[in-house]
């Protein structure tokens, strides 16, 4: 049974990968930096949990085999979000993550799949694909785009399975209460007349987290598509669809208050993944 590794395990996708991890009868080693949160998971008591805090890294342990020698690592942990336009991702994180995932590649590690962001594209409008020239525009985009450069740099002196999963849009329990499902939901439990929210105009590319951790796992175990994967849907929705759909599944209804709030400055407006590369994984 093939050991895997997931850091950021108690994160609003972590959780969901080690549930879709043990589903498939994988063996799990689960890190997080909050030991508390972690044993309130459904999940706690069929992993083998192993607390972790970046801050804490010493370049004089050896963190393959303090993590027990994984098959396979799967890195969800990043601090400091939704703050995208913050210094410390690229100041201290960036540094931080990739002296951690050297270590452990230098130790022994084989396998490693890291998450990225559809940011690191900028601010591009309409289809994105992998092979497009990155261009991000927030410190948070350039911190990880960074950080997938590095990795690939040390795969040449240190041979390595390496995937960077970029990930889109998603929604579902356990999502950042501030959130716009999130809020949603909040004003339809608080029976508002009214929800405050942008023009909805905005095309963005949605999954279902617990379909986002699918597709996570599964090109985390396989090794013949490597290198920048999109996860997504492939599907351009606009915010408004997406807020109407959801009423529509919950049977209720509430005015949209629409141009309430302003379009961000850190993201186009219209922009959607191509998923060639993720359907080649699906298909195996």
């Amino acid at each position: 049974m093939r050991k895997i590794l997931v850091t950021g395990a108690s994160g609003f996708i972590g959780n969901w990968v080690v549930k879709e991890l043990l589903k498939n009868n994988f063996r799990v080693i689960a890190s997080s930096s909050d030991p508390e949160k972690a044993r309130s998971c459904a999940w706690f008591s069929q992993v083998e949990y192993i607390p972790f805090n970046l801050a804490l890294f010493n370049y004089e342990t050896d963190y393959f085999s303090f993590f027990q020698r994984p098959d396979i690592m799967i890195h969800l942990a990043w601090e400091g979000l939704p703050n995208y336009k913050a210094a410390f991702h690229y100041e201290v994180n960036l540094p931080r993550h990739f002296s951690f995932l050297q270590n452990l590649v230098l130790h022994g590690l084989t396998s490693l799949s890291v998450t990225g962001t559809c940011f690191e594209y900028g601010m591009r409008e309409g289809e994105l694909t992998e092979h497009m020239v990155p261009a991000p525009a927030n410190q948070y985009a350039k911190a990880k785009d960074s950080l997938r450069q590095q990795l690939d740099d040390l795969k040449y002196r240190s041979p390595f399975d390496f995937k960077w999963i970029r990930l889109f849009y998603m929604y579902g329990q356990g999502q950042n209460p501030n959130s716009l499902l999130s809020q949603l939901q909040k004003a339809l439990d608080e029976k508002a007349a009214t929800f405050n929210m942008s023009g909805g105009e905005q095309i963005r590319d949605y999954l279902p987290v617990e379909k986002v951790a699918e597709y996570i796992a599964k090109i985390a175990i396989q090794d013949k598509v490597t290198g920048i994967i999109n996860c997504c849907s492939g599907q351009p929705v606009s915010v408004k669809q997406l807020v109407e759909a959801y009423l529509k599944e919950k049977k209720v209804s509430i005015q949209l208050n629409l141009g309430y709030y302003p379009y961000t400055d850190y993201e186009p407006m219209a922009f959607w993944g191509n998923t060639g590369k993720l359907k080649q994984i699906i298909k195996q």
